[in-house]
């Protein structure tokens, strides 16, 4: 976490710890936020001592966000090192009285595992992806899992233990004024009124995103339910990986779809432009292949009055109220024959395509104001910080 970085990444934990570092200030709560480098809180701020990351900044000629692009083992290898000290600096605050609960809100979580026994205060942890054993160092979480944890979704909890020892689900939360809700979305392009507007697709373009089925849906939806030759465009904003290790997913499944009704926006970070093409989209579109922990973008859709149209993935059936706030398609896969031949049941893409291109007309018929009101009832970085706050008042108290 480093106001220098902060602005140039798609997502990062340390904004919603700095959401709820602020928001536990003004309830009332005491709050220390540990943090490698500087940042924007109201909060006691102690930072990490950052002299030798920065030398090695000079001595290759980057700044921070350079380094996490051009080496990003080698980033994330120095901010695994602060990490540690910080958990480290945390602990014996903890240990001399001076805090009475740690949150370990990073997804550097495992550096504090094997050590939390030693904090005489209690820890409790928060993973914000999922939670993946075959991954790196993640596999070991199922070790450590009677300590505290803090799941962002129910279904985060799918990649734990079943007797991992939960104790609060509390879904992520944005500040209730951080994006405007629109009720008229917006029909124009390039000046020009458009037919039916346009659905976004907003986040990473990977295969796990399924970001070639929103693609195929749109298309399909205009080829059978279109009337009038009125068209719905798709826009697609984020970062695409051509060129990186063996990353070809852009070439191959999503530039060759370009043009037409299906249009690439760019990558979007600044706060206003993401408010005009959320606020301005008739309908967000989440066709997620991979069991999604939370996803921000959703409710900031919510937040901007736009339903959602996903598949049935992880969370994304906790966040979207079927037919209040969005549309729930099942995926499709093959038939069990082909798992029993040694195939696998891969998914049915062509079903699952043609799933998505028949929700549309029902989620372009949503009443925005309830996926506004949805959005401030579930949604908010206020919320998400009084129930926090009750976690932490609980396991103080056991």
């Amino acid at each position: 976490m480093h106001r220098e970085i902060l602005p140039g990444v798609i997502f990062s934990p340390a904004q919603l710890a700095l959401d709820l570092a602020s928001g536990l200030e003004r309830l009332g709560t005491d709050v220390t936020l540990f943090s490698p480098g500087p940042v924007d809180t109201p909060a006691k701020n102690i930072t990490a001592d950052l002299s030798y990351f920065q030398n090695e900044l000079r001595l290759r000629g980057d700044t921070y966000l350079d380094l996490l692009k051009k080496h990003p083992f080698t980033f994330i290898t120095l901010a695994r090192q602060v990490q540690g000290e910080l958990i480290a600096q945390a602990f014996a605050m903890a240990n001399r009285g001076e805090l009475d609960i740690v949150h370990i809100y990073t997804n550097e979580e495992d550096t504090a595992l094997p050590f939390a026994s030693l904090c005489k205060k209690p820890v409790v942890f928060t993973h914000h992806d999922p939670f993946n054993f075959l991954v790196k160092y993640k596999n070991v979480f199922p070790k450590y899992k009677q300590l505290n944890w803090i799941s962002v979704s129910m279904a985060q909890r799918a990649g734990m233990p079943p007797d991992t020892n939960w104790v609060g689900n509390v879904y992520h939360g944005i500040p209730s004024d951080l994006f405007a809700p629109s009720y008229q979305p917006n029909h124009q392009h390039d000046g020009q009124p458009e037919a039916d507007g346009y659905v976004a697709y907003l986040g990473r373009i990977i295969e796990p995103k399924g970001v070639h089925l929103a693609i195929e849906a749109v298309k399909l939806y205009n080829e059978t339910t279109g009337k009038n030759g009125k068209k719905l465009r798709l826009k697609i904003a984020g970062k695409h990986y051509s060129g990186h290790k063996k990353d070809t997913y852009w070439q191959e499944r999503v530039q060759p779809l370009l043009g037409g009704e299906i249009e690439y926006v760019d990558f979007i970070g600044d706060i206003t432009a993401k408010q005009t093409f959320l606020a301005g989209a008739r309908a967000l579109i989440i066709p997620s292949l991979f069991e999604e922990p939370f996803g921000m973008v959703m409710i900031e859709a919510l937040a901007c009055g736009t339903p959602i149209v996903g598949l049935d993935s992880g969370a994304i059936g906790e966040v979207v109220r079927p037919a209040k706030t969005g549309v729930l398609v099942t995926k499709t896969f093959q038939s069990p024959q082909l798992a029993m031949s040694g195939q696998g049941n891969q998914l049915n893409e062509p079903a699952t395509v043609q799933a998505l291109a028949e929700a549309i007309p029902e989620v372009l018929e949503l009443d925005r104001h309830a996926c506004r009101t949805d959005f401030e009832t579930r949604f908010t970085s206020d919320r998400m910080c009084r129930e926090y706050l009750e976690v932490y008042k609980n396991v103080v108290t056991e």
